[in-house]
C-alpha cells in the first residue's frame, strides 16, 4: 500500500497544474503554529524521540519534568529548523515563478516519488 501510494503522489505531483499566480504568504504567527504542529505530530519525530531520548532521561529525577523539557527542547528546535526552511522557500520563491521551471520541478519531484514507489514495490526482503 505504501508503494502504491507513493506511486499515486508522483503521479499527481507530475499532473498537477502550474498557475501563474503565486499562493498569497501566511501570516508570520500562523506560519510559524502550523511549523510547530508538524513538528510535534510528525511520525517519524515521535518514533525517533522514543528511540533516542530516554537515554538523557535520569532516572534519579523526577520524569515529568525532564521529559517536559526534552518534549518541548525537541519541538522547539523541530519547528526553527521548519521555520528556516520556511524563510528560504520565501526568499528563492521569486526564482520559481516561472510556470516553466515549476512545471519541471513537478515533473522531477513526481518522477522520483513514482521511482521510490517502484523501487518499494520491487524490493525483495
Amino acid at each position: 500500500m505504501g508503494a502504491a501510494y507513493l506511486v499515486w503522489l508522483g503521479v499527481k505531483m507530475w499532473r498537477a497544474p502550474v498557475e501563474a499566480g503565486a499562493m498569497p504568504p501566511l501570516a508570520a504567527g500562523r506560519a510559524l503554529r502550523q511549523a510547530w504542529l508538524v513538528t510535534a505530530l510528525n511520525p517519524k519525530g515521535i518514533v525517533f524521540f522514543v528511540a533516542f531520548v530516554p537515554q538523557f532521561i535520569d532516572p534519579a529525577r523526577p520524569f515529568l519534568v525532564q521529559a517536559l523539557v526534552l518534549v518541548a527542547t525537541f519541538v522547539t528546535l523541530g519547528a526553527a529548523n521548519a521555520a528556516l526552511y520556511a524563510a528560504l522557500a520565501s526568499r528563492l520563491s521569486g526564482a520559481v515563478r516561472r510556470p516553466s521551471l515549476r512545471r519541471a520541478l513537478n515533473r522531477t519531484g513526481g518522477a522520483v516519488l513514482m521511482g521510490a514507489g517502484l523501487a518499494v514495490a520491487l524490493r525483495r526482503g
